[in-house]
């Protein structure tokens, strides 16, 4: 209700209808083969045929949740009734990309535009990369590929309002856009001596100004 008159960063709106795990089926071409469904059946076929996938919750975060099963682990309908016993919300199933043993790159984008990255490597024995949960953050750069992916992703970003994002990426897939509360920008700032915040209060000034012009 406050739009026009009220310059609204990361808009709700999009925070609500694009959670971090869907919105990233905007683009099928950059992501690992994904399933969401609560339908048992539909995701064994989808295990059988993927061998080894990742599980989680659609509306997880900070690790909470992770389940990997291996070619033939006949465990994915206790994940699923452990899930549904105490939430009605879909499952997320997707490709185990192997890459994840040497680190999941988080890139933060400031108004559709990277500005930096790390990379969030997993304690020993785990697969989970967020350093909610113990994963180490090391410096990182953004590859050829990284550069792409931001390419792709970042019009939709900037059109929809989105001035502060972070992104997950694994080997050269994209796994999650973080709109809600995009983490790394401490541990960016700190290997890569740059001002990541000083860049976001420059749009948002710049943005003021044109909605004043107006």
């Amino acid at each position: 209700l406050l739009i026009p008159d009220v310059l609204v960063v990361n808009n709700p709106f999009w925070v609500r209808n694009f959670p971090e795990k869907i919105l990233v089926l905007k683009f099928p071409n950059l992501i690992p083969p994904t399933l969401i469904s609560r339908d048992l059946e539909a995701m064994q076929g989808f295990h059988q045929s993927m061998g080894e996938i990742i599980v989680k919750p659609l509306y997880g975060n900070g690790g909470e949740g992770i389940f990997k099963l291996d070619e033939g682990d006949p465990n994915l309908p206790v994940v699923l009734d452990l899930f549904l016993k105490t939430s009605r919300e879909p499952l997320i199933c997707q490709q185990y990309l192997p890459e994840v043993k040497n680190g999941d790159k988080r890139v933060i984008l400031v108004d559709g535009e990277p500005v930096g990255a790390i990379n969030r490597v997993p304690k020993h024995g785990d697969i989970r990369s967020n350093m909610h949960v113990g994963g180490v953050a090391k410096k990182s750069h953004l590859s050829e590929t990284d550069l792409e992916i931001c390419a792709a992703i970042g019009p939709t970003l900037k059109k929809s309002g989105q001035v502060l994002v972070g992104i997950d990426i694994i080997g050269e897939k994209l796994t999650e856009i973080n709109l809600t509360s995009p983490t790394g920008i401490q541990e960016i700032e700190k290997f890569d001596n740059i001002n990541i915040a000083s860049q976001i209060w420059k749009v948002l000034e710049t943005k003021v100004k044109c909605e004043q012009k107006n």
